[in-house]
């Protein structure tokens, strides 16, 4: 972060700049613990383990002075390894990192636990060593991986990073580099923590060497990070009611012969092929043939197990589920629920994602929309290329959507999702509508009124 403001109305007034030394902030007892309570500067979903790790002095030789800072677990089953540095890191701190996640390649669940169980307790937390080993089971999407513990990812926090530092870490392309800086407003202090490396484009375009096993271990993490932000993006967005009722239709990861399987056991016990979708990031479904809580990766791994005796490889949960349309929740309008038959978890991640991108072109939409006219949460979504069930969560809860009361479902009524954004709004929206010249008939809006969906797009591209 080059240049900090505070900002008030059109005056922004420039934060001076300072350092944690300078401020007699030390590297153990503040920066460290601004991680520990703080996670997620360490990357998404990130558990920390422990912290000020040296057990492993006398059986590898390594100087008990040699510590490691933070210890991580990320929801894809991947051990993250931190060193911190409150200046700038010396020139050799990568070679620090690197032996540290050599070492904890070697830890195993009960390893994890142990220590786990142990940091809690020097921070007054008395958790039994099966909770902590089910914590960390929980914790991860889809079965706990080994070969995933083999493949540490290294973060290093430092105020700036030496030229040598920064080489190493393109040619690695495995290692994040986490800037702190510390800024003084009016006696107070505020720290920012900026991720250096790497950037997006080298996230996209770096390559890690062709090994096959790097590459193997690479794909599983890449399916299981894209499962679990697709759940998170959905829950997040309010997409889906909790209750809401998912069927099974297996896809990604598995070969023909055993998605036909799977179809061919789930038809045994139709509660098999069922799932409750939750708005709970951690395990959003709950599965119909034993009421236990799952990711999506998690369940279709459980099933693919179940048929085949085997263990998956690569399947990515979110599109083995779709929503049951045949069973519409009491809060969505059945015509716009229709919609989304054969939508997967991960095509309405999608969607949300793509429409995220572009609220603006439906708040230009919306404010085209004359007095007197309505149109569909349907034609406005096809309009910007979203999906009418998105848009319609977007209009509840967003507090800068004009006219959203012109936007009715297709036949012509109030949503029962309609929500006015001012809490304190009584007034029904058909009355608004009403006042502009909208006729109601047996509850509907007349279609003279409609806006075709042609006209609906020359409001913005004429």
């Amino acid at each position: 972060m080059d240049h900090l403001f505070a900002v008030a109305g059109r005056s922004a007034t420039p934060i001076s700049p300072t350092g944690l030394a300078a401020e007699g902030l030390l590297e153990r007892q503040h920066l460290q613990e601004w991680v520990i309570d703080n996670p997620q500067v360490l990357g998404q979903s990130v558990l920390v383990i422990t912290a000020e790790f040296d057990r492993w002095a006398d059986t590898d030789g390594v100087p008990a002075r040699d510590r490691l800072d933070v210890l991580g677990l990320d929801a894809t089953g991947r051990l993250v390894v931190v060193e911190l540095k409150r200046g700038t890191a010396d020139r050799d701190v990568h070679l620090q990192a690197i032996t540290y996640a050599a070492l904890v390649s070697r830890f195993d669940l009960d390893t994890l636990a142990q220590v786990h169980r142990d940091f809690l307790a020097g921070r007054g937390q008395a958790v039994e060593l099966d909770a902590c080993r089910q914590r960390l089971l929980d914790h991860v999407d889809g079965d706990w991986s080994p070969e995933l513990l083999q493949r540490p990812r290294q973060v290093i926090i430092a105020a700036d990073f030496p030229k040598q530092v920064t080489h190493t870490m393109v040619w690695l392309s495995e290692m994040n580099l986490v800037q702190v800086g510390l800024w003084k407003v009016e006696g107070h202090l505020v720290v920012g923590l900026t991720k250096v490396y790497p950037t997006p484009e080298v996230e996209e375009f770096t390559l890690a060497p062709a090994r096959v096993e790097a590459k193997a271990a690479a794909r599983k993490l890449e399916e299981r990070s894209r499962a679990r932000n697709a759940a998170h993006v959905l829950v997040a967005a309010g997409l889906l009611p909790d209750g809401t009722k998912l069927r099974l239709a297996p896809r990604h990861g598995a070969p023909q012969s055993i998605r036909e399987a799977i179809l061919a056991w789930v038809g045994e016990d139709d509660e098999r092929a069922t799932a409750i979708w939750n708005n709970n990031t951690a395990k959003p479904l709950t599965w119909g043939g034993d009421g236990m809580p799952y990711t999506p990766t998690g369940l279709a791994n459980h099933i693919f197990k179940n048929v085949t005796s085997r263990t998956p490889d690569g399947i990515q949960g979110t599109t083995w589920w779709d929503v049951d349309t045949n069973d519409v929740p009491n809060t969505v309008d059945p015509d716009e629920w229709a919609a989304l038959a054969g939508a997967s978890l991960a095509d309405l991640a999608k969607q949300l994602n793509r429409a995220r991108k572009d609220w603006t072109s439906l708040h230009t939409l919306l404010s085209a929309i004359p007095s007197g006219r309505w149109t569909t949460y349907g034609n406005v979504a096809s309009v910007i290329g979203s999906h009418a069930v998105p848009v319609g969560t977007h209009l509840a809860t967003c507090g800068q959507c004009p006219n959203a009361w012109r936007v009715l479902t297709m036949s012509g009524r109030i949503s029962a999702g309609f929500r006015w954004t001012d809490p304190t709004r009584t007034d029904a929206p058909a009355d608004v509508l009403a006042s502009e010249g909208v006729r109601f008939s047996c509850g509907a809006a007349v279609p003279e009124a409609r806006l075709s969906l042609e006209a609906l797009r020359n409001l913005i591209d004429g």
